[in-house]
């Protein structure tokens, strides 16, 4: 019997691959149930391959039909529903939270690939996956990287995770032209073809922060011992690094499809999902070290991450309104780690955590981050330095 699939962010990049797979491999897996945001046609025109699929749109950009349901709860009911086996949690940012913790509830197992969630709300998402026999496999190929690197070893063994990043569409651009990067140069990424949200995060290296508090989250591992890497060819995903001095890295080429279908097939490998890796053409591995200057959003993450609690939710609502002025040319791209810095700097944390003081805390940062935008008070001068 196929396993049957519910995709949240059905109309993004990772939704749209995993429907992909999903449509080439029949006898394995069957989609049961799409969520997307807003766009009722692009939802329409994405499900049209999969007749009978149970739809959700959370605030439809138009009247939909009367079977396709509307809002997060209806999205909510999906993901706990008794036909479903396994969750993708494909995109939605912090909106897709609620659906998360919904599948959580009902056991279910979560493939995650909106690596927010984690951020936001690592604890409690965690917390509620192991009280409900839920268990969360990552989509990430960074995180799926070491997920499989750490197949049948043993959690003391593991000395360090070595998280790769390729540095983004700006790594070799010259620091002072920063400031003036166009939307359009920070969403050319060399190696993947991502949304434009986490395009921009991969030139900011913001996203490897999320990535960093994630993967403390998904792999109990403490931050001092995640360490991340620029590897521009993007052919390790990640590694991991052991007691003995040895390490594992997993290899292959860059398609997201490979730990979409690994994850939704629960660690099972399926022929031919993507092109295999030809090394003699790979030709040459490159590393460096990640340079603070150059992505100084990275210590301001990983600075969240560490206090814990509330923070990163301040710090990745901050974040996403930063980015969403960046692509509408109201901040500079330089800007955007002066005010997710600012914001995450400038929260007075709650003295309980529960999902009502996450949720306040993120709407907290959209309304701050969404001000100094407005003010345009962002300049060196005045701004915590990062």
């Amino acid at each position: 019997m196929p396993t049957r699939v519910a995709v949240i962010g059905a109309t993004g990049s990772i939704g749209a691959q995993a429907l992909d797979v999903i449509r080439r491999f029949p006898d394995q897996f069957e989609l049961v149930a799409a969520v997307a945001g807003s766009r009722a046609d692009a939802l329409e025109e994405a499900l049209r391959p999969f007749p009978g699929t149970r739809a959700v749109l959370i605030a439809p950009d138009r009247e939909v039909p009367s079977t396709t349901f509307v809002g997060v709860e209806a999205a909510c009911e999906l993901a706990r529903s008794s036909d479903v086996d396994v969750v993708l949690v494909g995109g939605g940012g912090a909106g897709a939270l609620l659906p998360t913790l919904a599948a959580c509830e009902a056991g279910r197992l979560v493939a995650l690939a909106a690596k927010e969630v984690l951020v936001m709300a690592g604890e409690l998402v965690t917390q509620t996956a192991r009280e409900h026999g839920a268990r969360i496999v990552p989509v990430d190929s960074e995180h799926s990287a070491i997920w499989q690197c750490l197949r049948g070893e043993r959690s003391e063994s593991v000395r360090r995770l070595i998280l790769t990043a390729s540095g983004g569409a700006l790594r070799s651009t010259p620091l002072p032209d920063l400031e003036a990067v166009t939307p359009a140069q920070a969403l050319a990424h060399p190696n993947w073809r991502m949304g434009p949200k986490v395009t921009v995060d991969t030139a900011t290296m913001i996203n490897k922060g999320l990535e960093v508090i994630e993967a403390h989250f998904l792999f109990d591992i403490p931050y001092e011992r995640i360490d991340v890497l620029i590897h521009p060819q993007s052919t390790i995903h990640s590694a991991v690094e052991f007691c003995d001095g040895t390490m594992i890295a997993q290899l292959g080429v860059a398609d997201m499809r490979a730990p979409i279908a690994l994850a939704m097939g629960d660690g099972r490998r399926l022929p031919g999902v993507v092109e295999p890796l030809q090394l003699e053409q790979v030709g040459r591995l490159d590393f460096e070290a990640v340079d603070p200057a150059r992505f100084p959003a990275l210590a301001v993450v990983r600075e969240a991450g560490l206090r814990g609690g509330a923070a990163p939710a301040v710090m990745n609502a901050a974040n996403e309104i930063a980015v969403a002025a960046f692509l509408q040319g109201q901040v500079a791209f330089t800007e955007i780690a002066r005010l997710v810095a600012k914001v995450t700097r400038s929260f007075q944390p709650p003295d309980q955590v529960g999902l009502e003081e996450l949720l306040a805390a993120d709407g907290w940062a959209r309304e701050q981050a969404t001000q100094l935008v407005s003010q345009g008070s962002l300049s060196t001068s005045g701004v915590v330095p990062v």
